[in-house]
C-alpha cells in the first residue's frame, strides 16, 4: 500500500510539471513577437568652419627662356678664315667667335690713309696761299674776288680732308668688323657657317648666344581666369602682392621644384587670338646653369591671398542637378547646402558663398547621409574612443 501511495506521488509531481510547462508555451505563443528598432543614424565626421586667411596660387604651363638671346651676324662680306670659340662653350662679352679674311680690308685702311695725308696737303697749302694774300689785300695790292677765291679754296681743301677722315675711320671699322666678337656674355650655340665660307654681311647667321643668368619662364594666362581674378579684386575677395610682384616657383618635368625663386616681371595687356591667353613672364636667377632655355615647365605664383574665406576638403563637396553643395550638421540632422566653389588650396576648395562662419561641413561619411536624415557628428580631429555626438531625441509626452 505504501508503495502504491508513493509511485501515485511521483505520478502527480510529474503531471503538474508538463502542465506548468504547457501553460508557459500556450502564454507564449499567444504574446505578439517582438518588432526590431530603428538602425542607429550613421557616424560622420564634421568640421567647424571659420573664415581665415588663405593663400591662393595660380599655376601655369610654361618654356623656359634665356634672358638675353643674340644673334652673331658678320658686318663684312667675307671667307670665314677661322673659328674662334667651342660650340656650346660660355663666351666672355668682346670675345672673337669668327675671323672673317682681314686682306682687303686693309689694303682699303691703306688707301685711306693715303687719301687723308693727301686731303690734308691739299688743305695745307690752300690755307697757305691764303695767308699770303690776306696782308696783300689789305695794301689793296690784289682784288677782293682773288683772295674770295682763296678762301673758297681753303674751304673745300678742309671739307675733303673731313670726308677723307671719315673714309679712314670707315675702313678701320670695317677692319676690326672682320674680327666677329660676342655682343653678351653667355653659351654660344653650333656654328652654323664653316671656315671657308662666303658670308655676304649681316644676312647670314653665324651662331647665337644665350645668356642663362637670369633665366625668363613664359606661360599665359587663360583670359577667363584673369578676367575672374580681376572680378574678386574688386568685390574685395582677392588681394594681390603689391604692384602685381607674384613670387614664382618652377616646377620641372620631373615633378621636382626648382631650389631658387623669382618674381613676374611682366604680363602683356594684349590677348593672344589663337590661344585666348596673356603672355606673361617671370625672372629667375640660375647662377649654376640648371635652368636649361626650352624647358617645358609650371609655373606657380604665389603671394595673393583670400581675406575671411572658407575652405572644405574636395571629398567634402557632391555635385547635384542644381550644382555644388556640400552637407552640414544642423541639430543632429544633414542638411544639404548649395555652395559656390572658388579656386584650390592644396586639395582644399576655397568656398566663396553658401556658407557660415562657424557652421559644421560634413567631411567624411557623406555618400551615408541623406538630406534631413539624422546623423551622429564627430568632430574632425577627435580622438578614438570619444563618445561621438548623438542626435536629438524626440521629447516624450507626460
Amino acid at each position: 500500500m505504501a508503495a502504491l501511495t508513493r509511485q501515485w506521488k511521483s505520478t502527480g509531481v510529474a503531471a503538474r510539471y508538463w502542465i506548468l510547462v504547457a501553460a508557459v508555451l500556450v502564454a507564449a505563443g499567444c504574446e505578439p513577437a517582438a518588432q526590431p528598432g530603428p538602425p542607429p543614424p550613421p557616424e560622420v565626421t564634421a568640421r567647424l568652419v571659420q573664415p581665415e586667411d588663405i593663400e591662393v596660387t595660380y599655376e601655369y604651363v610654361g618654356q623656359t627662356a634665356g634672358y638675353r638671346e643674340v644673334e652673331v651676324r658678320a658686318r663684312v662680306t667675307g671667307i670665314l678664315t677661322r673659328e674662334n670659340y667651342h660650340e656650346g662653350a660660355r663666351v666672355r662679352q668682346g670675345q672673337s667667335l669668327f675671323t672673317i679674311d682681314p686682306a682687303l680690308y686693309q689694303a682699303a685702311l691703306k688707301r685711306a690713309e693715303a687719301d687723308l695725308a693727301t686731303a690734308e696737303a691739299k688743305l695745307a697749302q690752300a690755307r697757305r696761299d691764303m695767308e699770303r694774300l690776306k696782308p696783300v689785300l689789305e695794301a689793296n695790292a690784289v682784288s677782293r674776288k682773288e683772295y674770295d677765291d682763296s678762301l673758297s679754296a681753303e674751304q673745300i681743301a678742309a671739307a675733303e680732308a673731313k670726308g677723307a677722315r671719315a673714309r679712314l675711320d670707315e675702313a678701320r671699322l670695317n677692319l676690326e668688323y672682320t674680327r666677329v666678337e660676342s655682343p653678351i656674355t653667355g653659351v654660344a650655340s653650333r656654328a652654323l657657317r664653316s671656315v671657308g665660307s662666303l658670308v655676304s654681311g649681316p644676312e647670314i647667321l653665324l651662331t647665337t648666344v644665350t645668356q642663362t643668368d637670369p633665366m625668363y619662364a613664359i606661360f599665359g594666362i587663360p583670359d577667363r581666369e584673369r578676367l575672374e581674378i580681376q572680378q574678386d579684386v574688386e568685390a574685395g575677395r582677392l588681394v594681390l602682392p603689391k604692384n602685381g610682384q607674384f613670387r614664382v616657383e618652377v616646377r620641372r618635368s620631373d615633378g621636382t621644384v626648382y631650389a631658387k625663386t623669382g618674381l613676374l616681371n611682366f604680363t602683356d595687356v594684349r590677348v593672344n587670338p589663337q590661344t585666348g591667353t596673356s603672355e606673361a613672364r617671370a625672372v629667375l636667377p640660375n647662377p649654376d646653369g640648371a635652368l636649361r632655355p626650352g624647358e617645358f615647365v609650371r609655373v606657380i605664383l604665389r603671394g595673393a591671398h583670400r581675406p575671411d574665406a572658407m575652405r572644405v576638403p574636395q571629398r567634402a563637396v557632391l555635385e547635384g542637378p542644381q550644382g555644388k553643395f556640400v552637407y552640414v550638421a544642423v541639430e543632429g540632422k544633414a542638411e544639404a547646402r548649395p555652395v559656390r566653389v572658388g579656386p584650390w588650396s592644396g586639395d582644399e576648395w576655397i568656398i566663396t558663398s553658401g556658407l557660415n562662419a562657424g557652421e559644421r561641413v560634413i567631411v567624411d561619411g557623406v555618400l551615408k547621409v541623406r538630406p534631413g536624415a539624422p546623423v551622429r557628428v564627430v568632430e574632425e580631429g577627435q580622438k578614438e574612443g570619444a563618445p561621438p555626438e548623438a542626435a536629438p531625441s524626440k521629447p516624450t509626452g507626460g
